[in-house]
Formats: structure tokens, sequence, C-alpha cells
């Protein structure tokens, strides 16, 4: 059975501002290095971000929670714009802090940043699809948008980013149709996507799991004219997925008439983006960050944050 824990959002929210106002009282592929730079100028540097966990949904006796890192100023009249980061791991592994320092940097440029926490196919029969996985980003990101006031977040202006496994959930919910509830859709209103399992079809990676059900869950074969934009970060020797994969899903997004930005980084390997990669993050953590908050600036969600 699953229910969700509706009186968790008070304390939560009582949480998130209380503190809040204590602290205060178009398509393109590149090759690395091409493309946007640092974002330095997207918004000013703001106090040191403030952290904390919410409950989502509860299933069984398991909470499922969300972690958050949001900018440390008060509310004001303008609402934030937000990110909602699902961790990669394969379905089966991984945890949410992998985008924490992510979330750091964009929070310190005043955008909200939600980490999910979702049930792993950990333990199960490698043929069963990703379903609960879908389930609990699906529930997840409606949560958000669903309090969006009480966490001083503009719902039209909530993007889904993830790596890996956790790139096909934001992915999912960009392409796959909406499925709105209690007046709630949950689909983001842009992409960051780093290596993305995003194309599970047959001789893709994933459709081991996904099997003859690739039209309920492949996002590349789901592009409509009515998703989000995309960034889309990845290594040309990615041994999950290849560029010629990456190169499809970018001229299906053209063919629909989206914006969509590939960039490839010669000779890098899957989940090359990650911080802990390098001491301090390294290089390709840093350009893909940028590129990240560039992409975002550009869709004029800094602009209307401060």
């Amino acid at each position: 059975m699953v229910h969700r824990d509706m009186s968790n959002i008070a304390s939560v929210v009582f949480l998130f501002f209380g503190v809040w106002l204590s602290a205060c009282c178009g398509s393109a592929v590149c090759a690395e290095g091409d493309g946007a730079t640092a974002a330095d100028d997207a918004s000013p540097a703001l106090a040191e971000p403030v952290e904390g966990s919410m409950v989502y949904k509860q299933v069984g006796d398991r909470k499922l929670r969300i972690d958050y890192t949001r900018p440390a100023e008060a509310v004001g009249d303008s609402p934030r714009a937000a990110v909602v980061f699902f961790h990669g791991g394969g379905w089966v592994g991984g945890k949410p802090g992998q985008f924490l320092e992510h979330s750091k940097e964009l929070a310190a440029r005043g955008v909200a940043c939600f980490r999910v926490e979702y049930r792993l196919l950990k333990g199960t029969p490698k043929n069963t699809p990703p379903i609960t996985c879908t389930e609990d980003v699906s529930d997840a990101f409606r949560y958000i948008r669903g309090h969006a006031d009480e966490l001083g977040i503009d719902p039209n202006r909530i993007a889904a980013g993830g790596g890996s496994a956790g790139g096909h959930l934001a992915a999912y919910l960009g392409m796959l149709d909406d499925e709105v509830r209690d007046g709630v859709s949950r689909k983001p209103n842009a992409l960051v996507l780093f290596n993305p399992v995003y194309d599970n079809r047959p001789g893709q990676w994933g459709n081991g799991r996904v099997g003859d059900q690739v039209q309920r869950f492949s996002p590349s074969e789901n592009i409509t004219a009515d998703d989000p934009p995309a960034i889309v970060f990845l290594g040309t020797n990615d041994s999950l997925i290849p560029v010629a994969t990456a190169e499809r899903f970018q001229k299906a997004m053209q063919d629909a008439g989206l914006r969509s930005e590939l960039h490839l980084y010669k000779g890098q390997k899957h989940g090359f983006f990650n911080y802990k990669k390098q001491p301090g993050g390294g290089e390709n953590y840093r350009d893909t960050t940028d590129k990240s908050i560039a992409f975002l600036d550009s869709l004029g969600w800094f602009d209307q944050t401060n």
C-alpha cells in the first residue's frame, strides 16, 4: 500500500522558512570546451545555502525523503526556480547525495534544489522493469510542484536533472505523456541530463529490464513538441551510451522543434561529470556545471530569481 505523509509538510515548511528567515533577519552539438562558458554573471553569489529534508510519501513502513538545498535569504515577492535531481546507479544503487555539490552551487545563485530518494530494484529479477522508480519520481515531482507556494518556488520553473539511470528518470518525466493528479503535473519545465540512459530499445542499455515495454519506459521513443528543452552531457568513451544514441536523441528533439544541447567530452567515460571523480570536482565537473548554469540562465531563470 502506498500513501503520502501529508502531515509532514507543515513541520518541514516551518523549518524551511524559519531557518530561511532567520538567516536574513537553441539546439547545438558541442565538443568539449565549445558552447556556453561559465555563468559567473548569471546572478550574484548569495549566503551559504541551507540544507534540510522532508518526507514525500510512505510505502508500508518506509518513508521516502527529499533532501533540499535552498538559498539562505528570505523569501521575497518572486518565487525561486528549482531543480529536482535523481541519482544514478542503474536503478539498483546510488544515493541522493550524488548531486549535493551541484545543489550547493545552484542554491548559491538563488535556485532551490531537491534530491529525491526512490525505491531501488536491488535484489529483484534482472528483467524487473523500473516501475517503482518511475512511480516514486513522479510522486516526488508532483509533491514539490504541489507545495510550490510553501516551498517558495515557481511551479512553472522546475527542472528535472539526473545522471545515468537518474537521467533516464528525469527524461522519463519530460518525454512520457503527463499524468496530472489532483491538478498537479509531473512534467518538468527543463531537463539537465548527465550521460542519461534515455534510449531503452533492444541493444541499448536498460532493455533487459524494459523488455517489450519500450514505448512505456523509453524517453527517446516518446519525444513530442510539448516536451521541455534539454541539455545533455556525454563522454565519447561511455560504454553504456554510444555517441550515436545521443545524436539520435538530439535529432529527434530538433525534428520536434525543441531546443536541445548535446555536449560531448572527448575520451571521457560513464560518470565523468561527478564531483568525486577528482579532488575539488575537477575540470569535467566544473565545465558541465558551468554549462548547466548557463543553460538555465538562458531560459531566464536566474534573472527572475533576484
